[in-house]
Formats: C-alpha cells, structure tokens, sequence
C-alpha cells in the first residue's frame, strides 16, 4: 500500500515566508509585499515568485535563499524553487494591512 503524502497548502508556504525578513527591514517578506506568487504542485513542490524593495538590493541572493530554506522546513516539501523578479517592480502599496501596522503607516 503505497503511503499517502499529506498535501501541502499555500497557507503554510505563506506561513514559513512570514518568517524571512530582510535584515534592513523589521517586516516580514510576505508582509513587505515582496511575494509575488506562491504554487504548490501535486508532488508538494513549491514555487514562489518574489521580488525585492530595490532591484539593486546586494542582500537579494541572501534573502531569497532563506526563503528557499524555510519553505523546505515546512513538513512534506519537495523541491523548492524561489525567482527573483523585477517586473512588476515593487512599490509600498503591495504592502498587506499587517505590514503596515507592523511599520506604523496604517
């Protein structure tokens, strides 16, 4: 019998983003409105397509990477693929209500 996986959601995606942060910021990536898109597949592979603040930011390889890393952590991951994008470019509109209290400009 072969043994069932257990899905994994985007919510839990989501869950383990909100632990990344940009060390300059004091605010999560989900948060900043970096994530772009979060896709989990039939095989739990994830991927997340996310941007930064700044195309120019030398902390994106960085940063990217421990998201890469903390999705991996979340139970029944396969493989994790996280792009760095820059269309359409970041602004602080993408910001969700959460992100904005948390940087005081609600």
């Amino acid at each position: 019998m072969a043994e069932q996986k257990t899905k994994v959601t985007e919510e839990q995606v989501i869950a383990a983003l909100r632990d990344v942060f940009d060390p300059e910021i004091p605010v999560n990536v989900y948060d900043l409105g970096l994530v772009y898109n979060v896709q989990v597949d039939d095989d739990n592979n994830v991927y997340v397509q996310m941007t930064l603040t700044a195309a120019g930011c030398g902390m994106g390889p960085h940063i990217a990477q421990n998201a890469q890393w903390r999705i991996a952590e979340v139970p029944g991951v396969g493989d994790v693929q996280v792009e760095l994008v820059w269309d359409p470019p970041w602004n602080p509109d993408l910001i969700t209500p959460e992100g904005k209290k948390l940087l005081g400009i609600d």
